[in-house]
């Protein structure tokens, strides 16, 4: 039974849906059996009563004096849509603050040794970990043999210094 009715409604929708485009000149695509129903005279008939009086101001129906007077007392007494006053969460205030507090720490965690010098100098090298103290031969074979493949020097100098060498 729904299903009848819904098929129903889709078809004038899109009975409406092609007329108004094949009139508006965007679809080639109509079914003239269709405007011999009744439905489809109406919609065909309401069309054109719209696009002439969108064409012409004199065809368009002007609304009485008194139309305008029941309108506005309609207006009028109709209620008010008030919304609801926002609640202001004690909690959800909390978490922003906290949210906000993370923020500004993790930016000055970061920008930390920038702003306070503690990021090497240009012409400063640091030494992490020096292994020519503990040097055994083995090691020292060893060290050699991969320092042929890899360079001159296995681990790479890189500096982040911005003023430097511009």
């Amino acid at each position: 039974m729904q299903s009848t009715a819904k098929s129903a409604v889709e078809t004038e929708l899109s009975l409406e849906e092609s007329l108004s485009a094949w009139m508006d000149g965007e679809s080639s695509d109509i079914h003239f059996s269709e405007l011999a129903s009744e439905q489809g005279r109406r919609t065909w008939d309401t069309y054109h009563l719209i696009g002439d009086a969108l064409r012409n101001s004199d065809l368009a129906v002007r609304p009485s004096a008194d139309f305008q007077a029941r309108l506005s007392r309609a207006l009028d007494a109709e209620l008010p849509i008030v919304a609801p006053q926002r609640r202001r969460s004690p909690i959800r205030m909390g978490l922003s603050g906290l949210a906000v507090a993370a923020a500004v720490a993790t930016v000055a965690w970061v920008a930390q040794p920038y702003v306070m010098g503690g990021a090497t100098g240009p012409g400063e090298i640091r030494t992490v970990a020096d292994a020519s103290l503990n040097e055994t031969p083995v090691l020292r074979d060893y060290l050699e043999a991969h320092r042929q493949m890899a360079g001159p020097s296995a681990v790479r100098q890189v500096s982040f210094d911005g003023g430097v060498g511009r």
